[in-house]
């Protein structure tokens, strides 16, 4: 009787929450004027547009060099900013976590950081030091660096927080300082799964930083906004396909390093 009732309460919020969903997503077509019938009507001619216009030729091969070396620009950008950020979002992963913490004001200080970076869109974060700092390279840099603190300190908060406190428990019995646990214990502890985080990352801003390069000037993405704003559609194709290629590279080298490491 009551696996019963159980079955149909379950079966009733699932009832509700479609009808919800559905009355949000209607609401919202309407305010945004959006026609989902349209949509779906003009996507075949949206396909046949891009397999005619976006066609890589041979005019365009002869601009790979530059694109290339744009691109590692971007690549070398995004791996300079997710490790510097990894040291300061270390430091504040120690500070906010509640298992080693040592103050619950630095840990929430911490946890405010994270939070304040993290939600707010790298994108975001670019218009606003664009205005401080100008269309450069490290305005771009910024950008990733104070998206990639946020996500990485709220993942190490995580991961210190999960992790085995057994070690830690052994150190502090046998006298050791807080900084001997912290290096003894906690990071060793944690570092495979830290790592992965860092790759993650890594691939995470070499895509945003195609998007943060159009805003700033830089990178892979001054290349794409400029063959954009000039209609070379052929240089688009060979440019979308490079950060393409590239994504999967980096992403298959990063699932190499977890399987080792994890």
């Amino acid at each position: 009787m009551n696996e019963n009732l159980v079955r149909i309460k379950r079966k009733n919020q699932t009832v509700i929450f479609i009808v919800v969903l559905t009355v949000f997503t209607y609401l919202s077509s309407v305010i945004t004027d959006f026609n989902i019938l349209h949509g779906i009507a003009t996507l075949p001619e949206a396909i046949v547009w891009i397999f005619s216009n976006l066609v890589i030729t041979e005019e365009s091969l002869e601009r790979l060099p530059t694109i290339v070396e744009k691109l590692i620009e971007t690549i070398l950008m995004s791996i300079a900013a997710t490790t510097t950020a990894t040291i300061f979002s270390l430091i504040l992963g120690v500070m906010g976590s509640k298992t080693i913490g040592t103050s619950k004001a630095l840990g929430v200080f911490a946890r405010f950081v994270a939070s304040l970076s993290r939600n707010i869109p790298v994108v975001a974060w670019a218009l606003i030091l664009l205005l401080s700092f100008g269309q450069n390279s490290l305005t771009g840099y910024l950008a990733l660096f104070v998206g990639s603190v946020g996500f990485l300190t709220r993942s190490f908060i995580e991961v210190i927080d999960e992790a085995s406190q057994s070690a830690v428990v052994a150190l502090r019995a046998t006298g050791a300082t807080y900084v001997q646990i912290i290096g003894k214990a906690v990071i060793p502890e944690c570092l495979p799964q830290m790592i992965s985080w860092v790759l993650f990352m890594i691939e995470t801003n070499i895509r945003n930083a195609t998007l943060v390069g159009i805003l700033t000037g830089t990178g892979i993405g001054y290349s794409f906004d400029l063959y954009y704003k000039t209609m070379n559609y052929p240089g688009v194709a060979l440019v979308t396909i490079s950060i393409v290629l590239a994504v999967i590279l980096i992403e298959l080298l990063s699932n190499h390093v977890r399987k080792v490491i994890l």
